[in-house]
């Protein structure tokens, strides 16, 4: 059954303008896209680079870095110059080090235009952007509001956020500057959701959506979830990042989840398994371990399911792309497009399923790109 005969899956998505980020396009139509950040030195070079292409591997579509001083900025050029993803320059007050990012080849720049001086210095930075086909992401969060607003509103709130973001967009319009996107960022789920609600209603720029210090690797990922989940439930977001005390890679491919439980992506191979009981014809927990490990690579949007019995296996298994129901006497049952296959033996089945699931991963990939030469050819 398709998604347009199921109205209650429909999520209809805020129209926003559309901006780029190197070759990626943000906003309007684009998919929604994946970013993270890095947590090296900037100076380090080569660890940089090497983290950079972990996170790109993971899917990430674009890549931010700070650059807190000069020799970070001298660092950038050697950065971008090594890798293929687009790179987001994390600038805080200092004017300078946004321009040598723009000519350090930097494909987006993420200020805050009101803390980087005098207007004549926002007009140096923005048309540094402009010369070098540099986006701008403004960021405003909750933790580093402007006085006035503090004092105006007695606290962090949704509209001080939001008519902090507004102030900003002001600046780069009024310097006939519109490659933008926005961010109204909080580490409370409420404050975050409220301004980014109140932020898509006052504006049309393209959304970047994240909780902010969101935590570790399960708090930040459950934070994340409901936070950005809801939001995108709701059609609001262009692009996302979950805020992780962990890995980067962990933020891509948390980020990745998120967008897929919503259908809003389709990447890598999604995994519906049981938490498993008595009843289990196999090790559920460490199966499903092992084949998330072994599975990493395929970037080929399909469905497998590992259920550890009958009760709910075959159900499930009418709905993915593969299957496997555990039965008794060491067996269970292989499923393929939803029908019954063959038996397999538990002690082969993850080797089984992951030759099974590269076999089908290629079929798709050769039926796609059979479909776009016959469209071509028309």
């Amino acid at each position: 059954m398709s998604n347009s005969i199921r109205p209650w899956r429909d999520i209809y998505r805020r129209k926003s303008r559309q901006i780029h980020v190197g070759s990626v396009a943000v906003g309007g139509d684009a998919p929604i896209s994946v970013q993270t950040m890095t947590n090296t030195l900037t100076t380090d070079v080569a660890a940089t680079v090497e983290q950079i292409r972990r996170c790109t591997e993971a899917g990430a579509d674009i890549v931010r870095v700070s650059v807190p001083d000069e020799a970070s900025s001298a660092a950038l050029k050697e950065i971008v110059r090594q890798v293929e993803v687009p790179i987001v320059a994390d600038i805080h007050f200092h004017y300078r080090r946004a321009i040598e990012s723009a000519v350090a080849g930097a494909a987006c720049l993420r200020i805050n235009p009101g803390n980087i001086g005098s207007a004549e210095r926002v007009r140096d930075v923005v048309k540094a952007a402009r010369d070098h086909g540099c986006s701008i992401r403004i960021g405003v969060n909750a933790g580093s509001l402007e006085r006035h607003l503090l004092e105006k509103y007695g606290e962090p709130c949704p509209e001080a956020m939001v008519e902090s973001g507004l102030h900003h967009m002001r600046l780069l319009q009024d310097n006939d500057f519109h490659e933008f996107k926005i961010s109204v960022k909080a580490s409370d789920v409420f404050l975050a959701a409220a301004a980014y609600q109140g932020l898509a209603e006052a504006c049309d720029a393209p959304i970047h959506l994240g909780i902010t210090e969101a935590g570790g690797l399960t708090s930040g990922t459950i934070k994340s979830a409901i936070g950005l989940g809801n939001l995108l439930w709701m059609g609001i977001g262009d692009t996302l990042r979950v805020s992780l005390s962990a890995d980067p890679v962990e933020e891509v491919k948390v980020g990745f989840e998120i967008l897929k439980s919503l259908g809003l992506r389709h990447r890598g191979v999604t995994i519906i398994s049981c938490p498993s009981c008595a009843r289990q014809g196999f090790d559920v927990i460490k199966t499903v371990s092992a084949l998330e490990e072994r599975l990493a690579h395929i970037q080929t949007a399909m469905s497998l399911s590992i259920i550890g019995c009958v009760v709910n296996g075959p159900g499930e298994a009418l709905m993915t792309d593969i299957g496997f129901t555990g039965g008794g006497a060491g067996s269970g049952m292989v499923y393929m497009a939803g029908k019954q296959d063959h038996k397999m033996d538990n002690a082969r089945m993850v080797e089984h399923i992951v030759e099974l699931v590269e076999a089908r991963a290629a079929q798709i990939e050769a039926e796609n790109e059979a479909e776009k030469a016959g469209i071509a050819a028309e």
